[in-house]
């Protein structure tokens, strides 16, 4: 059914981008000299269609990138985290070394045996 529905979205954009490509192949002027039109420094002609999807993607890669630069906190916080659950679970493990046979716990409760609480009175 997901594979269904994504091709039925998935088509139609891939017609368009197709679409888009055989309609605008005529080359064009890209320059990145702002300061002289008539004979700029760097230019290179290319078609449209190339210079729009290599924006696009430059969009999603720089997009990416900010993203991922924005999360670093919540990155290092879950790091930390992490660190301190191992660091506490590597504490338990050492007590339970130290203590009685009787008060270990299983895996699971026996009936008939004491609750590691007592009893409210």
């Amino acid at each position: 059914m997901i594979r269904f529905l994504k091709s039925l979205v998935l088509l139609p954009i891939a017609a368009l981008v197709i679409l888009l490509a055989v309609a605008n192949r005529a080359p064009v002027p890209l320059s990145f000299d702002p300061f002289n039109g008539d004979a700029p420094v760097f230019s290179v002609s290319l078609p449209l269609y190339a210079i729009l999807f290599g924006a696009v993607a430059l969009g999603i890669v720089v997009g990416g990138v900010f993203t991922w630069l924005g999360q670093g906190r919540v990155r290092a916080r879950a790091r930390h985290h992490r660190r301190e659950a191992s660091h506490y679970e590597r504490e338990a493990t050492r007590l339970r070394a130290y203590a009685p046979e009787s008060e270990v716990p299983g895996p699971y409760v026996v009936p008939g045996t004491r609750a590691a609480l007592p009893a409210p009175r």
